[in-house]
């Protein structure tokens, strides 16, 4: 097989992160070696994070200086409604939206390439805990049938075999093998001491993982709710809707400058182990598991020898030997002694399973499984993992600059609106060419008919005051 180093090459975007200036909260710069137990090591990461943080802020002070100079920027209400640079506006929804909508998809697509990084990885830890689990359990299983099962029966086969000398002597040596295979499965690594247990590991990254993925998810719905919402409330010219969403528009913004320093930190740490984790596994397995026996695994080259093959081959021979023993005193000691069948053929069923475990302990220890496991984990958290990070750092970036683009473009539509609809209310009701009074008038026909009685009635008596009083020959008192 083909060395790891071939097969796992560290991504080039990875090297790029790993390149990132490494510096602590006193502004020191550091060594770019993944030590996640160092606390300078913690404060570089941080100190992304809070480059993140001066990003937001510098962007909300930038907002509100432009609000600023908005509402103190007063023009001709004349001039404002003869140019009401509504195509501004609109271009500017139009930009805020595509930039949503392209942000929205960049960011599904990044949350599914994280989530299948870590679903790799906890798929080979669990694997990896499988195959470690099962070297235990036969090792410990073989020890205790060599302790408890063998020796019993060799026990009651030397009180059979009391008066033959030549028998006990063969019963001794077989007891000198068994003591020889519980030394050399003694000489294997103990995985316990190195106090990792895989399974709770995976299962705590898989836990974590599932509420990440799903904050994301419910951050993208927002963002286009948001969006499509603002969209709206231009379009209707609502002036409630466009400040409720301006509210949102700036907690959503505050959401994707502190998921840009999340993820940046995260991508950087990451790449830093992702460019040697070689060295950081030697230094958490040192003192406790040879360095040997890790190389083995890590690189899996034929030119690396098995530090098992050893301790397996006496297993083998002893077992091969004892086998012959137990098949010679069959042949010979049970016509003479017929009460000692019985524990030589459990003895030979002890021996049968230990050959079986033997081989079994052989395949789990070869270098190939384990080391496949190593390179699928690498694999889906350097590749898939750091890339669907990446992009999520792009989607809270893009996602800033639509919601800047957005805010800025908000409060234009609601002075424009509230222009308008002052303008409006300005024009004369009685105007007939008014369309407010039109709508008026169909809303009421008693007050039109009302008012066309009293102009009627208004036009009579002007008429009549415009003719001269007519001439007549009646008497004065008639007249009176």
């Amino acid at each position: 097989m083909s060395s790891a180093r071939v097969d796992y090459i560290a991504p080039w975007w990875t090297y790029w992160l790993h390149n990132f200036p490494h510096i602590n909260l006193r502004f020191q710069p550091i060594d770019n070696s993944f030590q996640p137990e160092e606390e300078n090591y913690q404060q570089s990461l941080i100190f992304l994070a809070c480059v993140a943080a001066a990003g937001l802020g510098l962007n909300l002070l930038c907002l509100a200086i432009y609000l600023s100079c908005l509402c103190c920027c007063h023009k001709d209400e004349e001039e404002e409604s003869k140019k009401p640079n509504s195509c501004c506006v609109t271009w500017s929804a139009v930009i805020a939206g595509l930039i949503t909508c392209i942000a929205v998809g960049v960011g599904f697509y990044g949350n599914s390439e994280t989530n299948d990084g870590v679903y790799q990885l906890t798929y080979s830890l669990y694997n990896a805990n499988h195959t470690l689990g099962g070297v235990d359990s036969l090792v410990t299983g073989t020890m205790g049938s060599m302790k408890s099962g063998l020796h019993q029966h060799l026990a009651r086969l030397d009180e059979i075999f009391a008066t033959r000398g030549d028998y006990v002597q063969t019963l001794q040596f077989m007891q000198q093998m068994a003591d020889n295979v519980i030394k050399q499965l003694l000489g294997l690594p103990d995985w316990e001491e190195a106090k990792v247990d895989l399974a709770s590991i995976a299962d705590q990254t898989a836990r974590v993982e599932y509420y990440r993925w799903l904050t994301y998810l419910l951050i993208l719905i927002l963002d286009l709710i948001i969006c499509l919402l603002a969209c709206l409330g231009l379009a209707k010219q609502s002036r409630w809707l466009l400040t409720t969403m301006m509210v949102f528009g700036v907690l959503t913004l505050v959401l994707s400058w502190t998921s840009l320093g999340a993820d940046l930190a995260t991508a950087v740490g990451t790449s830093d182990f992702c460019v040697s984790p070689d060295k950081f596994l030697l230094s958490q397995t040192k003192g406790v598991i040879g360095t040997d026996i890790v190389h083995y695994y890590l690189y899996c080259n034929q030119t690396l020898s098995n530090p098992f093959q050893q301790p397996l081959t006496i297993f083998q021979r002893s077992l091969t030997t004892m086998q012959i023993q137990i098949h010679g005193l069959l042949q010979f000691a049970v016509p003479l002694f017929p009460t000692a069948e019985r524990d030589l053929l459990g003895i030979q069923h002890v021996l049968n399973s230990s050959e079986a475990s033997l081989h079994q302990l052989t395949a789990l220890l070869d270098c190939r499984g384990l080391n496949k496991d190593y390179l699928d984990a690498m694999v889906g958290v350097c590749y898939d993992g750091v890339e669907g990070v990446l992009y999520l750092c792009l989607f809270s970036s893009l996602a800033s600059c639509a919601f800047t683009v957005m805010l800025c473009a908000i409060p234009r539509a609601w002075r424009q609106i509230a222009c308008r609809e002052r303008d409006y209310d300005d024009i004369d009701e009685e105007d007939p060419f008014n369309p407010r009074a039109r709508r008026i008038e169909a809303q009421n026909p008693n007050l039109t008919n009302m008012h066309s009685f009293c102009s009627y009635s208004s036009s009579m008596g002007s008429q009549t005051s415009i003719h001269p009083p007519t001439v007549s020959n009646a008497p004065m008192s008639e007249n009176m």
